[in-house]
């Protein structure tokens, strides 16, 4: 194993991926496996690097004073005063042309563009923009395409010249190397860091990860327990039910049953296939994006179910056994995929679950995407299982309000909160495809975390006003319900066309449509959107996603607090989330997040956070 050539802490010269600039940075750590250093600029951007890419300050000050020429021909003053191998003296016997003798000496006052002494000063224009700072701080959509048009015609006639040029062959290899550098440089595309070891852990490291693994299960079980009581205050304890009346074998067969049935609509030949964002190591996976034809199909399981006497309010009776089955179920998944992690690339660790430490790295998912064969387990439970079995519940729980109160039709807060869900959850799976770009499936690896959560949190804690409503029935009005339908809408429309935005300009920036926006182009090559949705507020689908959760709970009234926690879990989630993107977006586009901040100073409420 090659030894380290650069110390933690050293100040270094790196060099721009893509280009030919060399900028001071200063070594943060070293990855023995892959061989690179992490370094971090003035600006706060972070990137992994080669050795190769990475010279000491002193080489350049070295090279620089040897000649005051910086052109490859001149830098070897023996090479240069040899008459065979002197690529500026004709052959011997030949005449050269006027013309020819302008070019070659228009040739040696043209400055070479060598990697190693092409020292940009922090003053110079260059500076700002390859490290994250744009010349000018906002550019249309359509401004990138411009670009390109401008610098392709230089770079080919800049070519054409050079081919009449009189250099040596060394020479014009080197020179065709640096034409190469920038004609990549056009189509610049960011490095992904190879994943190393965390540095930072969240959720309050191995303790509040520990502790959260208790705390969320016990949540579950005290809030469907306390929506079974007459009297459900907080300080109205439950009682514990008996050990034996929380298990049966034939709820977890049901909780087995249900995962692999939505499992075999994943894995049907329905539907395009997709490829998501380049992982560490370049390659792109690929996904099946079917997620609405399999609500589809278990809307018609469900339907025949019915049909034929299924009697599907028995969720309502039995639905603290079902979740205890579902945990146990998502528990266990949790093992598999921690010991499968174990002997996954290193490359396919996720960057945020790879601490070394056991409780951490469990909770948080040690492997970034598992995958049997082409099913992706995490990008599966995501959205299918718990989000269309979110809907089931609801359903047993409009059918068993019918029931315990007799009544012909479901009341109006029951129809308002199962009409404002199911929009939601039909949402989500229509519009699938975006999910692929969302920190739980670009950072976040597949443990405890995300396993407890797509299988138990989302089925279980978002369906608790429909379960609230059948033992505690409220009636509302017509006009209440309809400001209440006036407000689940607003925030629908926020978060619909937010999202909307960002996706389509993530896929096609330069698309006609969105010529009006303006955006902050950044290192990365991405752009940060300072008009529309996101040029208001820097989460505008968090808030659209806090205006619907209120919405969803207001249609269960005012007696108990109970029906609330779901906006007030909800609003806790996302300014956590918020927090944890801020962090990522600054040490991923640096200034550019800077500027972005600046522009769009409220994050989630306006004029508020």
């Amino acid at each position: 194993m090659p030894s380290r050539k650069f110390a933690d802490g050293e100040v270094v010269m790196g060099r721009w991926p893509g280009s030919v600039l060399y900028y001071e940075v200063q070594v943060t750590s070293y990855d023995d496996v892959a061989h690179l250093y992490t370094v971090k600029y003035k600006d706060g951007t972070e990137l992994a690097l080669k050795e190769s890419d990475i010279r000491s300050q002193s080489s350049f000050k070295h090279r620089k004073s040897q000649s005051s020429s910086s052109s490859p021909s001149r830098r070897s003053s023996s090479r240069s005063r040899s008459r065979s191998r002197s690529p500026g003296r004709p052959a011997k016997g030949r005449r050269r042309s006027a013309s020819q003798s302008r070019e070659h000496k228009e040739d040696k006052k043209k400055p070479s563009q060598e990697p190693s002494i092409a020292l940009p000063k922090p003053s110079e224009n260059n500076t700002k923009r390859y490290n994250g700072e744009p010349e000018s701080t906002e550019k249309n959509a359509t401004s990138c395409i411009v670009l390109e048009q401008k610098v392709k015609p230089d770079l080919e006639i800049k070519r054409v010249l050079d081919q009449y040029s009189l250099r040596s062959r060394k020479d014009d290899k080197k020179k065709e190397e640096i034409y190469s550098e920038k004609k990549t440089f056009v189509a610049v595309k960011p490095i992904e860091k190879v994943s190393t070891k965390t540095k930072e852990m969240e959720f309050g490291g191995r303790i509040g990860t520990f502790m959260l693994m208790l705390v969320l299960p016990a949540t579950v079980f005290y809030l469907l327990l306390m929506c079974k009581q007459d009297d459900p205050s907080l300080l109205n304890l439950p009682p514990l039910p008996a050990l034996e009346s929380l298990w049966d074998w034939r709820v977890f067969g049901v909780i087995l049953l249900w995962f692999f049935l939505q499992a075999a609509f994943y894995l049907l030949p329905i539907g395009k296939v997709v490829e998501g964002l380049p992982l560490a190591s370049g390659r792109r996976l690929q996904y099946r994006i079917n997620g609405f034809y399999a609500f589809i199909l278990t809307a018609a399981a469900i339907g025949a179910l019915l049909y034929f006497g299924f009697e599907l309010h028995y969720l309502y009776d039995e639905l603290v056994q079902f979740a205890v089955a579902a945990a146990a179920f998502a528990l266990a998944l949790s093992v598999y995929l921690y010991v499968r992690s174990l002997r996954a690339p290193e490359e396919e660790l996720a960057p945020g679950g790879n601490s070394g430490y056991f409780i951490y790295d469990f909770f948080t998912g040690h492997e970034l995407n598992p995958r049997i064969g082409s099913f992706d387990l995490k990008y599966f439970c995501e959205l299918r299982p718990g989000l269309i079995g979110w809907v089931v519940i609801n359903l047993a729980m409009l059918l068993a309000e019918m029931k315990i109160h007799n009544l012909s039709v479901p009341s109006l807060s029951m129809i308002l909160v199962n009409s404002f869900q199911l929009l939601y959850v039909v949402d989500a799976l229509w519009n699938e495809e975006a999910v692929l770009t969302t920190m739980d499936i670009t950072h976040d690896g597949f443990g405890f975390m995300l396993a407890f959560g797509d299988l138990v949190w989302v089925p279980f804690v978002y369906s608790l006003q429909a379960f609230y409503l059948v033992g505690h029935p409220t009636t509302i009005s017509w006009p209440v319900a309809a400001a209440i339908t006036v407000l689940n809408c607003i925030g629908y429309y926020i978060f619909r066309s937010a999202n909307s935005q960002k996706n389509n300009f993530r896929r096609n920036p330069a698309d006609p449509k969105l010529a009006n926006l303006k955006f902050i182009p950044t290192a990365t090559g991405k752009g940060l959107l300072v008009t529309g949705w996101w040029g208001f507020v820097r989460h505008p689908n968090y808030l659209g996603d806090i205006i619907m959760a209120l919405a969803w709970s207001l249609p269960c009234g005012f007696n108990h607090i109970l029906p609330y926690f779901y906006v007030i879990y909800f609003i806790c989630l996302l300014v956590h989330r918020e927090a944890r993107d801020e962090h990522h977006c600054k040490q991923k586009y640096g200034l550019a997040w800077e500027r972005y901040c600046q522009r769009v100073p409220y994050r989630i409420f306006p004029y508020i956070y």
